[in-house]
């Protein structure tokens, strides 16, 4: 699978950005939908976990779905499966984020193409804690 075809110094300005929220976060400290929003936060990223499943992950308020969350949201970052990114990504434009980030191995051309037509960022096929320790 192919990944965006941002620069270095593109994803550096997109990793400068610190309000996260994470669709999909996990509980389960063995998924790298836990353990790379951990590390985020770790390194000093603002994490809002989405997860309806969940009260609470990394001791934080776990939300049901992004238009729950009252303060400004600057990247989205997404754990799930490519083709169910679509509806996420839809109720993601309407929180203005600056960035869409689907996770490594994710990629939906109908849904990235949404986002860039409102001028939302897209990164796809990407992890942010690879890329995070590979640039910063």
């Amino acid at each position: 699978m192919k990944q965006d075809d941002h620069t270095d110094e593109q994803i550096r300005d997109i990793l400068s950005l610190k309000k996260v929220a994470v669709i999909g976060i996990s509980k389960s400290s063995f998924k790298a939908a836990h353990f790379v929003p951990k590390y985020l936060a770790d390194n000093g990223y603002d994490i809002t976990p989405v997860n309806p499943s969940s009260d609470e992950i990394l001791g934080k308020k776990c939300y049901d779905s992004i238009s729950e969350i009252d303060e400004n949201v600057e990247i989205v970052d997404i754990f799930r499966p490519s083709d169910q990114v679509l509806p996420f990504v839809k109720e993601a434009i309407k929180k203005k984020p600056k960035v869409i980030w689907l996770q490594e191995g994710i990629h939906n051309s109908e849904a990235e193409e949404l986002a860039r037509k409102e001028g939302i960022k897209v990164v796809f096929n990407r992890c942010m804690l690879a890329e995070h320790q590979r640039l910063c």
